[in-house]
């Protein structure tokens, strides 16, 4: 049963239930590993941070700053400001100094804690830039501190500013005091544009979402949760603080590029991502496939055939699957997907929830098919994470982004934006009346900026509104649903598609190299660098076609008519990407200007 305690002692409170039984599961700094922490050892450890806190002089509602990759002292940074009703603000472990010096000066930050050498030498060097710092607390203890920085202390000798809870009266104090109305993050988007903004999250809306998404969100205290995605992403940070509340033991993964080895290590049962974990996921069983022998080959297919009339065509429906079906994909499910599921460390899987871009549906049916519970859904940051999502055991149309949560309005306008309205809704960004007056309708309703449509019950999205091109030829482009699509071949890493105010579309490719050097190797093409591979015309020609068979459903004005291969990825550091890994449209049309306009050079098309 969940807990739904305010935030300020949902951790004490799931103490006093479950005592010694093990909550966290992580791995410290440098090391491979794996250890835990049973919820009593958490909640003393919430203690006596909040302790810790209150001997720097943390004010109720003071904006603490914490810069850190996911890990075990980022959960006890949270709950212990909490604790004393101070106010965290994540910043993305990525985020650059231009972006944290601005976040810092615009909440004034006092306190900020930081992750590893990286974030400490970012946030050492913005410090004189930022007139309310004053400490810099650092969770990984071989960090190398400047011999300038007398501001600066490890993790655990700030937990020694707390220890023997001398400020304990104090902390309670704090916590009587507390209430929903207080705000308990400020969320920085990331931005696609300009600077970001503060999104306030109050602990009001932190209640009314763990309230509706326990009742739509199968998860429990049998689950280990792995966290993948960062704290300071809505989705992760709602989805980490619902599975708490219902008992589940946390999977703290610090380092994302190593999770599919984390997941074979530690077996989690749930984990939420992004669907370009699952893109990948599919490629590289594709690529099995691929690589297999005739015989294996169409087993696979068959099983997969099986797997998809079961969970698709009849349980995704509400249908029960007749008899000789059943049998069959037991059969498959026990030996062909038992294989799959173990080879990704997935034996035991519950439910896997999914959003933050759109899911191609090659890809929803693929995980669904081989007996992983995809649960596809969409949120904000202004929602509070959820707007919408699957259930389990409920029909679902693939496709859909489910079905709205409980206690939200969701409104269509005639223009076919998602309008939202309810508790979980922000009441608006931090330090900007501007923003916040034009966020929402005169009637009260937060405008999402995406277009969708209802149908039986489920939220349909179209396109982000901002993000629709329109051809030279007056036909409108929806970019994303577009590289979705794309995205699914195993020879494609990143896309973007261009196409606003062009004749045709087009699009630049950021190709898996590996894959692309064996192709050039198996077919005799010569190459010394990438640059050679993504020039040459048989490797060009091979993506095209691959690209032409993905893209046959689409209208013909859809269809990516030429592509650059890129010799590089698109990166953060170029400002290519957001920190959440969207594409910034805009710098990419700026960055590769010379390239696009070649491929217009002759608009004949």
């Amino acid at each position: 049963m969940q807990t739904n305690s305010h935030l300020s002692v949902l951790i004490h409170d799931q103490a006093k239930k479950y005592g010694d039984r093990e909550a966290l599961i992580y791995r410290k700094f440098g090391s491979k590993k794996w250890v835990s922490c049973s919820w009593a050892e958490f909640s003393r450890t919430v203690d006596i941070a909040s302790n810790a806190l209150m001997a720097l002089g943390v004010e109720a509602q003071e904006n603490v700053g914490v810069f850190a990759q996911n890990c075990v002292e980022y959960m006890y940074c949270d709950f212990g400001a909490w604790g004393v009703r101070a106010v965290t603000i994540p910043f993305y472990a990525t985020s650059s100094e231009q972006q944290i010096q601005f976040m810092i000066n615009d909440a004034r930050v006092r306190v900020l804690f930081v992750g590893e050498q990286e974030q400490y030498d970012k946030a050492h060097r913005v410090f004189a830039l930022c007139p309310t710092m004053e400490r810099i607390v650092i969770f990984d203890r071989s960090v190398r501190i400047s011999t300038h920085d007398p501001n600066a202390l490890y993790f655990d000798d700030f937990l020694k500013l707390g220890q023997g809870l001398p400020h304990q009266a104090e902390v309670e104090g704090r916590r009587a005091e507390a209430s929903y109305g207080d705000v308990a993050n400020i969320l920085y988007t990331s931005g696609t544009t300009g600077d970001s903004k503060g999104v306030v999250l109050t602990h009001g809306q932190y209640h009314a979402a763990l309230e509706a998404n326990g009742r739509c969100v199968a998860v429990g205290e049998d689950d280990r949760v792995m966290n993948f995605l960062p704290y300071a992403h809505i989705f992760e940070k709602g989805w980490t603080l619902l599975s708490l509340s219902q008992g589940a033991r946390l999977i703290v993964n610090t380092y994302p590029q190593e999770v599919q080895e984390s997941m074979r290590e530690t077996h989690p049962t749930s984990m939420s991502s992004v669907p370009r974990f699952w893109e990948k996921v599919y490629a590289g069983v594709q690529e099995q496939i691929d690589r297999a022998n005739p015989v294996k080959r169409k087993l696979f297919k068959n099983a997969l055939a099986v797997g998809r009339k079961h969970n698709i065509e009849y349980l995704s429906r509400g249908l029960r699957p007749p008899l000789q079906l059943r049998i069959e994909y037991e059969m498959v499910n026990r030996t062909i997907f038992s294989l799959v599921r173990h080879e990704l460390g997935l034996e035991h899987p519950n439910i896997f929830p999914t959003a933050g871009a759109t899911v191609s549906e090659h890809v929803e049916e693929f995980v669904h098919s081989i007996g992983l519970n995809m649960i596809v859904g969409y949120g904000l940051t202004e929602s509070l994470a959820t707007v919408s999502c699957d259930r389990l055991g409920e029909p679902y149309t693939v496709g859909s982004v489910g079905r709205p949560i409980d206690g939200l309005e969701v409104k269509i306008s005639d223009e076919g934006e998602i309008l939202l309205k309810g508790p979980t809704i922000t009441g608006g960004y931090y330090n900007r009346p501007d923003l916040t007056r034009d966020a929402f309708t005169h009637d009260g309703y937060f405008r999402t900026g995406d277009s969708g449509y209802m149908k039986d019950g489920e939220l349909f999205l179209k396109e982000r509104i901002k993000d629709l091109f329109k051809t030279s030829n007056g036909k409108y482009i929806a970019p994303q649903a577009i590289e979705s699509r794309l995205l699914v071949d195993k020879f494609i890493d990143q896309i973007a598609i261009i196409a606003d105010q062009r004749k045709f579309v087009s699009a630049l490719i950021i190709p898996e190299y590996r894959l692309v050097e064996e192709f050039a190797r198996a077919n005799g093409i010569p190459f010394e660098s990438r640059e050679d591979l993504c020039a040459n015309a048989k490797v060009r020609q091979m993506m095209m076609e691959r690209i032409n068979t993905l893209q046959q459903q689409l209208a013909h004005y859809e269809q990516v008519k030429r592509i650059t291969l890129l010799p590089h990825h698109f990166s953060m550091e170029r400002g290519e990407l957001t920190n959440t890994l969207k594409l910034k449209r805009r710098v990419i049309n700026e960055n590769y200007k010379a390239e696009i306009d070649r491929m217009y050079e002759d608009e004949g098309n």
